[in-house]
């Protein structure tokens, strides 16, 4: 299956975005530090019997790279104006890490716009906030330096592999994996703009997502919401996922967590997300 790359303007930015195949729309909403690459497994198979669109995210990618605009809801309705611009109806919207939570806030401020959701390794910050311990701080490292104005483009500009390569080990379950896709990270982030970018998103969190969340306290997500975590290396080592989404959803979520997968379901078992998401698919029809 063929894979085109496009671009558009949409939400006043121009948006790279990867394209395949005819049919339900599904949208693939990638996170950082990664781009519309991480669907490269997954991709050909679901453009078989769906239209998929795989967007890269304000900031990262080939997309526009602007100064402002980096909190969840701007990124959301980036992503809307994408739809509208392709037509895309009742999406199947599939989120990673920062992709999921810009789902959720397109879900809240939205309700029964989406088809439905699919969750890849990824919880609420908020509600990851409220359950941090310092083991999970830890882990979490990235969150507090990421989100210091400047220092992180100064530092990770010196050595961007190093850098990635740190952050990406105790992500992946299967270093073998991490390894072929590296180098196609280390190109998108050493572009002009897009450190800061990615680390924009970070500043956003504390102060601005945190704002729009108490705006929207008490909304739940309306469409079937599915989740899928890796248990080694992702969601799943400290947090339970599923039980955090169902206090975010009006119908209780479904899913399961992956044994030998870390953070990165789409690269680490493409083979079993594409199985459920056609199985959840068929249950929520």
């Amino acid at each position: 299956m063929r894979i085109e790359r496009r671009t558009t303007r949409a939400g006043g930015i121009r948006i790279h975005y990867r394209e395949a195949g005819e049919g339900p729309a599904m949208m693939l909403l990638h996170g950082w530090p990664q781009t519309s690459h991480t669907w490269r497994k997954v991709m050909p198979e679901l453009a078989r019997t769906r239209r998929v669109v795989a967007p890269d995210l304000r900031g990262m990618g080939d997309s526009d790279k602007p100064a402002t605009g980096y909190d969840v809801r701007t990124i959301a309705e980036d992503m809307r104006a994408l739809a509208r611009e392709l037509g895309l109806e009742r999406i199947h919207l599939v989120a990673t890490d920062w992709g999921a939570l810009v789902a959720r806030r397109w879900a809240l401020d939205h309700p029964g716009e989406l088809d439905r959701i699919t969750m890849l390794d990824m919880v609420p910050h908020g509600r990851i906030l409220e359950a941090m311990t310092p083991d999970h701080a830890r882990g979490a490292w990235h969150y507090f330096f990421n989100a210091v104005p400047d220092l992180p483009e100064r530092l990770a500009s010196l050595d961007l592999r190093f850098f990635l390569e740190t952050f990406f080990r105790a992500k992946y379950h299967d270093a073998a994996v991490m390894e072929e896709a590296l180098d196609a990270y280390v190109a998108a982030y050493a572009k002009p703009g897009a450190l800061r970018g990615g680390f924009s998103y970070y500043r956003a969190m504390f102060d601005e997502n945190r704002r729009i969340d108490a705006e929207s306290r008490g909304r739940l997500i309306e469409e079937p919401v599915h989740c899928i975590w890796g248990k080694s290396g992702g969601m799943g080592g400290p947090y339970d996922v599923l039980a955090m989404w169902e206090s975010e959803c009006r119908i209780k979520p479904t899913g399961r967590g992956l044994d030998a997968c870390g953070h990165y379901v789409q690269e680490e078992a493409p083979k079993i997300l594409i199985d459920e998401l056609s199985a959840f698919e068929a249950a929520s029809r």
